[in-house]
């Protein structure tokens, strides 16, 4: 049993090595697990997607790999068994079916055309030679019959003969395990070198060329001021390689600038075409956002504030001639990702087509070559990653990704905080005086006041730290002296309209959390 497995398994690691190497050479080729992991996300529901953002966080794309791959391991090792049988016509159906489900979801969203099946065609034809050449040479090892079965019959006779096929079949069985592992160390390298070129190719090599322009309006200094001086409160301005990602891509596309263009299409007098040199010689501007997800649980760390350097959007779009009858803006990512916003929404705020991120160019991770960020909108209407086109279009005629998918048409960050000092579950010293801190947001309108409650006691206001903008999350930190025993800790906040945030739970979906982050800490 465990050769013919090893049989099915090894084939089935040749094929999707093969997919790996071709999705490596050519740009818009991916390899079969991951576009059909991309149609798992496509298709999945919302309440699924949740439940997987709130159990592995950003390692959910890796579980679902992962997943993904023992689903091929599984049925690979089923195949492998029918092959060394002789079940051939079970065997071919087996790997034909991976192969024509892996052809169909490269036909999904964000495909080039019908060329984008060749890595899972050839993945499957490799599948298909090495299995039989394995399978062959395990049942010419372990006897014309099955190795799935004990070979018993020659253990039946004690003659020369016997002995002789004996050692004749441990010589086989030696030349099976060696070239089986000869295929499979093969299988491991080239797919390693695909893995590598899709991930670090020549889009690594431009970006690290890239000379990014200074700001016609820098962002402002970031003031001392802004921060409370609490140890474990995180920074003021997030550093890129924390800063969270989410996003629909299972593996993060890599654009090459020197092809790519930006296309300004749909209910627009004069469509636009840029390259990455035109868009870079646009007058840019700096700007501090506080950008978040609408998947963010009260409390939660899918929120971020960076220096994004790009061009006005309304200036582009002003260039291009919005039509009276467009309301909706939409961005389109190379992979197919749609999101859009209300055309409303460009009423002078500081939306900006991004092509640097804290004073560098953006990474891939973050939507090189370019990418949307709209304050004041959470992520899944607004910021799109590896921007391709920009659209004008009607509510009434076309839907973002999301909103099919149950998701609101309209995704107006919501007020929130957050405690990061002390974090739940922690101890704290009973009778010292120790700090509750965190962070509280309201984007396109300043947080005024955050109040904090120990258990059931009164509402106290928190020090806040030194307001940067309007579009910037704010800090904020209390004083207190803890009695022993357990102790719960609420806070919430209160906008400059005087709008403070509600006590009522709610879910993520459809427009973003509501409700106090509330922890619990013991005090000894």
């Amino acid at each position: 049993m465990w050769a013919a497995g090893l049989v099915g398994v090894v084939a089935a690691l040749a094929g999707l090595a093969s997919a790996e190497l071709l999705a490596g050479l050519v740009d818009r080729w991916r390899s079969p697990v991951v576009v059909v992991g991309d149609r798992v996300v496509d298709l999945v529901p919302p309440a699924v997607k949740d439940w997987a953002i709130d159990t592995f966080g950003t390692s959910d794309k890796v579980v679902l790999i992962a997943g993904t791959l023992v689903i091929i391991a599984a049925v690979a090792l089923l195949v492998g068994v029918w092959a060394c049988r002789g079940r051939w016509t079970a065997a071919w159906a087996g790997v034909g079916a991976f192969a024509v489900a892996g052809a169909a979801a490269s036909l999904g969203r964000g495909s080039s055309g019908v060329v984008e099946v060749a890595p899972s065609l050839v993945a499957g034809a490799v599948t298909a030679v090495v299995l039989r050449w394995l399978a062959t040479s395990a049942r010419s090892a372990w006897g014309a019959g099955d190795p799935t079965a004990a070979a018993s019959g020659t253990a039946a006779l004690a003659d020369d003969r016997a002995v002789s096929m004996r050692a004749l079949q441990a010589d086989s069985r030696r030349r099976f395990l060696g070239v089986t592992a000869g295929v499979a160390a093969a299988s491991v390298a080239v797919g390693g070198v695909g893995r590598w070129l899709q991930r670090q190719a020549a889009v690594t090599v431009e970006r690290l060329k890239v000379v990014l322009p200074g700001p016609v309006s820098p962002a402002p200094p970031v003031p001392a001021g802004v921060s409370v001086g609490v140890d474990g409160v995180g920074p003021f301005i997030t550093p890129t390689p924390d800063f969270y990602r989410i996003d629909t891509a299972l593996v993060v596309p890599q654009v090459g600038a020197e092809d790519w263009t930006l296309r300004v299409t749909g209910r627009v007098d004069r469509p636009l075409t840029l390259t990455y040199e035109q868009l870079l010689a646009r007058p840019m501007i700096e700007r501090a956002v506080t950008i978040a997800c609408v998947s963010n649980e009260v409390g939660g760390d899918l929120i971020g504030t960076a220096r994004w350097l790009g061009c006005r959007l309304d200036d582009l779009l002003a260039e291009a001639g919005v039509q009276p009858e467009a309301d909706q803006v939409v961005g389109v990512s190379v992979d197919g990702f749609t999101a859009g916003f209300p055309t409303a929404v460009l009423d002078g705020r500081d939306a900006l087509v991004v092509v640097g991120m804290n004073g560098e160019p953006l990474t891939a991770k973050h939507g090189f070559p370019a990418r949307l960020v709209v304050p004041g909108l959470y992520g899944y209407v607004s910021a799109t990653k590896w921007l391709s086109e920009i659209r004008l279009t009607r509510f009434d005629e076309f839907e973002g990704y999301w909103i099919p998918r149950g998701w609101a048409v309209e995704g107006p960050v919501l007020t929130q905080s957050r405690i990061d000092v002390p974090r739940a579950g922690d101890s704290v010293a009973a009778g010292e005086e120790a700090p509750i801190a965190g962070v509280a947001w309201s984007m396109l309108g300043a947080v005024t006041r955050v109040e904090v409650q120990v258990d059931d006691g009164e509402w106290q206001e928190a020090r806040l730290g030194e307001a940067y903008s309007d579009t910037t999350w704010r800090q904020w930190a209390l004083s207190w002296t803890p009695d022993a025993g357990e102790h719960t800790l609420r806070v919430r906040a209160t906008d400059d309209a005087g709008e403070t945030q509600t006590s009522q739970v709610t879910d993520v979906a459809p427009d973003g959390a509501r409700g106090w982050h509330t922890i619990r800490v013991e005090a000894s």
